[in-house]
């Protein structure tokens, strides 16, 4: 079975992944300013080849680097994400976080500021445990980091039109209560995708957060049935 690595999104840490059963995994950091430069030094460090997780920006560039180096690539999973290029207004939140990072606020306030976006309704009511644990990641994260990582947003582009030469099968996952990026987004994805399939779960953003289980079963039922297909074609 190939190697699994796991990106976290913007302002998040591996404890995004902690419960999920994904032990073992690579879980490299998002701190380049580009996306070229974010996937150059992936692909420089990253195994021969590797089945490939990513949650929000994280999956930005999951996708960015399978377009890149398809063959490296035995499989993507793009989790609470967005393919089209951004807005204007998205752009401006995110310059605005630069403005406010350095008047001096940090990278936990900033992550406090949008809580009811990154988690569903009943986890901000029922579970303080995750809303400090989101906060957490804001603090491991830090103030330069989460810079890269706003420069990374503002230099992403549209990858919405390039999916259809994407070949790599994928397992794209959705929650119903995503604010940031609600499930339309991910079926625009699955649609363009030539081998892409849907999975829509019950929570927020930060889905692997909220539902560790069911993500973590998931994810492993898929990436053994990608070994499996891989071994059928071996033996062809």
């Amino acid at each position: 079975m190939s190697p699994l690595v796991l990106l976290a999104g913007m302002n998040c840490t591996a404890d995004l992944w902690a419960d999920a059963g994904t032990d073992g995994a690579v879980q490299p950091v998002l701190d380049r300013p580009t996306i070229p430069l974010q996937v150059s030094g992936l692909l420089a460090s990253l195994p021969e080849r590797f089945v490939l997780v990513g949650h929000s920006l994280g999956a930005i560039v999951a996708m960015s680097l399978a377009l890149a180096a398809p063959e490296r690539v035995a499989g993507l999973c793009l989790v609470s994400t967005n393919a089209k290029a951004p807005t204007d207004a998205q752009r401006a939140g995110w310059r605005e976080w630069l403005s406010r990072l350095d008047a001096g606020e940090d990278a936990r306030e900033l992550q406090r500021s949008i809580l009811p976006a990154l988690l569903g309704a009943s986890a901000m009511r029922d579970r303080p445990d995750l809303v400090e644990r989101t906060l957490a990641m804001g603090t491991e994260t830090g103030d330069e980091r989460l810079r890269a990582q706003l420069e990374l947003q503002l230099d992403r582009g549209d990858l919405l039109g390039r999916l259809p030469s994407l070949a790599t099968p994928t397992l794209v996952v959705s929650g119903l209560d995503d604010v940031i990026t609600p499930p339309h987004f991910h079926t625009e994805i699955v649609t363009r995708m030539p081998d892409a399939r849907l999975v829509t779960l019950d929570a927020g953003h930060l889905l692997p957060l909220e539902r560790p289980e069911a993500f973590g079963s998931l994810l492993r039922s898929w990436q053994t049935q990608l070994a499996d297909a891989e071994a059928g074609a071996a033996r062809r």
